[in-house]
């Protein structure tokens, strides 16, 4: 694995498949808070593989009569019940894959506790995907937005339209999913897809996946 430091990347609710792979290329990953919230992106939603076929859960956010919010001051709205909605289609979707029951204990309670700010939430579930990963990483957020060179610059990886294509270092290695039989491989899911369904082996399925 060969790892760089100073990469900036953006906050993302249970990032994707190609996220990881770039994050653990990281010594010390930078988080980017200081950068203006934009609606229709990671930040704040995920894909993960249902029964139906993929499935997009997003965490609402307080709406803010700011223009350019900063990603740092958005916070988390509970006038609905996503909390419940999320984990039940979690729990439902992979509750046959391999791996749920050995790491679901760890994701259940950003599903019970109510955080205040959206960043807050990613941070931690982020910490605890890269602690199933056995990665032990510290991670920390931007002070100023980070003015870093294109090659060590993954925020744009926050636009669920960035092409796969594009990533000229990533590449998809299919995997076994819950839905194999019904579906054909769906690429670029949450993370959650890949570490539920290959557990201990993801960190060697994300190293893959990325061009040396």
């Amino acid at each position: 694995m060969s790892q760089q430091n100073n990469r900036v990347f953006p906050s993302v609710y249970l990032g994707s498949v190609q996220y990881y792979a770039h994050l653990i290329q990281s010594v010390e990953p930078i988080i980017e808070q200081f950068d203006f919230y934009n609606k229709k992106t990671n930040r704040n939603r995920c894909t993960i593989a249902a029964a139906n076929g993929p499935m997009s859960l997003s965490v609402p956010v307080v709406h803010s009569k700011q223009d350019r919010l900063l990603t740092r001051d958005v916070r988390i709205s509970y006038d609905e019940p996503w909390q419940k909605q999320h984990q039940r289609s979690i729990v439902s979707a992979y509750n046959s894959s391999p791996f749920l029951e050995y790491y679901w204990d760890e994701f259940a309670p950003f599903y019970q506790k109510k955080y205040d700010f959206l960043i807050d939430f990613n941070m931690g579930l982020t910490e605890v995907i890269l602690d199933h990963l056995e990665l032990d990483y510290v991670l920390k957020s931007s002070t100023s937005y980070a003015d870093v060179a294109e090659e060590v610059d993954f925020r744009p990886l926050v636009n669920p339209k960035f092409p796969l294509e594009k990533d000229v270092h990533y590449k998809v290695v299919p995997y076994r999913q819950v839905f194999t039989e019904k579906y054909p491989f769906a690429s670029n899911l949450s993370i959650i897809d890949l570490l539920f369904n290959k557990g201990p082996e993801a960190i060697d399925l994300l190293d893959a996946s990325i061009e040396k």
